[in-house]
């Protein structure tokens, strides 16, 4: 682990490498599993807030899991803060294209200009997870199935994961913060790396 302010970064997010690769996987990450995505606690309010500006952005099956179960709802299993999902399948927020393939409808919206939030930061991040503790907060690379056709895009590309996530973990923890992850990563490189 590599510590920076209050927080423990796992090495992997240095020796691992990852790129999206969503021709092949399609977006699974947005429909497998047993709960939708975690919450930040912060994000409960901006969800309220700008359900009614993504509907036109949302299924019909999404919009109605929304209307049901509220805008998040919790994991009964930890009671952490999640995304409703469709009928115990994929993400209430998520939208599909023409070939299948799992678009957020949130980040849709974004990007057309109708609200101002990306998407939920557990996404953007994906494949970190981050868990915070009362004197830490712990940044662990997640290995799911899923993503094995990002792990293989990301080796032929040679992208380890904190340089494919920049843009999300420059969002969470601010430019500052990145470069110096980036500056420890160099230098793990140059220790541990091949």
């Amino acid at each position: 682990m590599i510590q920076i302010d209050d927080k423990l970064i796992s090495e992997e997010i240095f020796s691992e490498e990852f790129v999206c690769n969503l021709s092949k996987c399609k977006g699974a990450c947005c429909v497998e599993g047993d709960v939708g995505a975690p919450l930040d606690k912060n994000e409960l309010e901006i969800l309220d807030g700008i359900f009614d500006k993504i509907k036109p952005y949302l299924t019909q099956e999404g919009i109605k899991a929304l209307e049901e179960q509220g805008t998040w709802t919790t994991d009964p299993h930890d009671g952490m803060y999640v995304t409703p999902m469709v009928e115990n399948r994929e993400c209430a927020y998520v939208t599909f294209d023409d070939k299948g393939i799992t678009k957020c409808g949130i980040e849709k919206a974004y990007e057309d200009g109708a609200v101002d939030w990306q998407k939920p930061i557990s996404c953007h991040l994906y494949p970190i997870r981050v868990t915070e503790y009362s004197a830490f907060t712990a940044l662990n690379y997640h290995e799911w199935n899923v993503c094995s056709d990002a792990c293989t895009l990301g080796k032929e590309l040679q992208v380890p994961v904190y340089k494919f996530l920049k843009t999300p973990l420059i969002r969470k923890y601010g430019e500052e913060f990145y470069n110096v992850l980036s500056g420890a990563a160099d230098e793990w490189k140059k220790e541990y790396g091949s």
